[in-house]
């Protein structure tokens, strides 16, 4: 009987990258840990001077006695935006051997999402054309300057909380990728808790607007996703590359063997 070889159908940790690979994997580690120590920075920073929750006066007079710590707060909610994208980017020398079509498929869903977001408006506290205003608003020397800025901010406050496309595509890019991590490539915890981030992710930014501070939970997930993938990216570019499994016949082992020839 002629002999038969078969790969291993799920690719360990490390297995699935080519070395040319590493050195992106490992920088896609290191942006998915640099973005959630970003976000975490920001939200401490949120509880230091707490904002207004509604009105555009009170929110552009809280800026100009705040302006140096909101434009932080702001560049500390974008970054991670750019990071993001290029975690995405790493996820695909990690599960191209999983299923090259679903790997690549992600990255480009997750690259376009946050891509987009970067573009939009408005970030997790406010928005950074809110500085433009604010300083525009406090030169204006009377209420009836002042009220265009205020309705400008008003509308940039509301959108924040709105449902938009890029929120929902941002979560649905974690799912997706979740979904082909259950296959291999990363420990299946990392896959799961992904899968739960992006779900509840969905759901979150379709119903933003009434979920108030409910919406947290998620952002509390995804602080906990970023961090097992950038420690998972971290990992699979330090493990070693090694051959695929071969499962030989009973009868190509035994004339292998010594004993049968």
């Amino acid at each position: 009987m002629a002999s038969v070889t078969r790969e291993s159908s799920v690719p360990a940790i490390g297995e699935t990258i080519d070395p040319s690979w590493k050195r992106l994997v490992r920088i896609g580690g290191v942006a998915a840990l640099l973005a959630a120590a970003f976000w975490i920075v920001a939200t401490i920073l949120v509880f230091v001077t707490t904002p207004p929750t509604s009105g555009g006066a009170a929110t552009l007079e809280y800026i100009a006695a705040h302006r140096s710590l909101y434009i932080l707060k702001q560049a500390l909610w974008l970054a991670p935006l750019a990071l993001t994208a290029v975690m995405f980017l790493a996820f695909y020398p990690v599960l191209e051997r999983v299923n090259r079509g679903l790997a690549l498929l992600s990255v480009v869903l997750g690259i376009m999402a946050w891509g987009i977001s970067s573009a939009w408006p408005t970030t997790g506290e406010g928005a950074p054309a809110l500085v433009v205003l604010s300083d525009q608003y406090m030169a204006a020397s009377t209420p009836a300057q002042q009220a265009p800025f205020v309705a400008a901010a008003e509308g940039l406050i509301a959108t924040n909380v709105t449902p938009a496309a890029p929120g929902v595509l941002e979560t649905l890019s974690i799912l997706v990728v979740s979904l082909v991590m259950l296959s291999g490539g990363v420990h299946r915890g990392v896959a799961y808790l992904g899968i739960v981030t992006g779900a509840l992710g969905v759901v979150g930014e379709a119903l933003r607007s009434v979920l108030g501070s409910a919406y947290a939970v998620y952002g509390v997930l995804l602080l906990a996703w970023l961090v097992a993938v950038g420690w998972a990216l971290l990992r699979a570019a330090r493990e070693p590359r090694t051959a695929p499994a071969i499962e030989r016949s009973p009868s190509a082992a035994a004339r292998g063997s010594p004993g049968g020839r």
